[in-house]
């Protein structure tokens, strides 16, 4: 039973100490500099439309699947309340707004599922799925298909159905699965490198 606890641990717990304040400490360390790769993320982007394209999302699910699900999800909500307190953490800020004026507007439906993303994929991790990448394949999809919802039923109240399918969904779909086979593909790639500790 241990070693099957063992064997579902996401891959931060390898650099986790033993010791609870040392461990605290080192889950605050790797929060803060996941913000940071999410704001650098946010900011390689390719101008579409009223969403742009990034590479945040690809940023998101390795975050997420790394760290598993609660200090995934602590991660992105410390990433949003940075942005929330007026960070140029987003993409297109200061450019297009700050604070919560930004997070309200046209990309505020996919932060939220951001959020959800990070969660369902670190859950993922939790179980082992990351150690399969077609198990891992379908997690990371399924993350996906919630945030994309997430953020095309936000964008349609603030410009109409078929305006949010057409700029909001469309252009991503390619794009956002070669990210999922990308995400998919690394940890276990990892994991493979780690015999021992699989």
């Amino acid at each position: 039973m241990a070693t099957a606890v063992t064997a579902a641990r996401p891959l931060v717990s390898l650099a986790l100490p033993e010791n609870p304040a040392l461990r605290l400490a080192t889950q605050i360390v790797l929060a803060v500099l996941g913000t940071l790769l999410l704001t650098l993320s946010a900011k390689t982007k390719v101008v579409l439309g009223p969403v742009d394209m990034s590479l945040q999302t690809l940023a998101i699910m390795l975050i997420a699947v790394a760290y598993g699900r609660r200090l995934a999800v602590a991660t992105l909500l410390l990433y949003l309340a940075e942005g929330a307190a007026g960070l140029p953490v987003f993409q297109s800020t200061p450019e297009k707004g700050i604070g919560l004026a930004y997070m309200l507007g046209s990309t505020g439906g996919y932060l939220a599922g951001f959020v959800a993303m990070a969660a369902i994929a670190g859950w993922a991790a939790d179980r082992g799925w990351d150690r399969s990448p077609f198990k891992l394949f379908g997690a990371l999809l399924v993350a996906e298909v919630v945030m994309m919802a997430m953020g095309f039923a936000w964008l349609a109240g603030l410009i109409g159905v078929e305006k949010s399918w057409q700029f909001g969904v469309v252009p991503f779909i390619v794009p956002d699965l070669i990210k999922v086979a990308l995400a998919a593909a690394i940890p276990p790639a990892i994991w493979a490198l780690l015999p021992n500790r699989r």
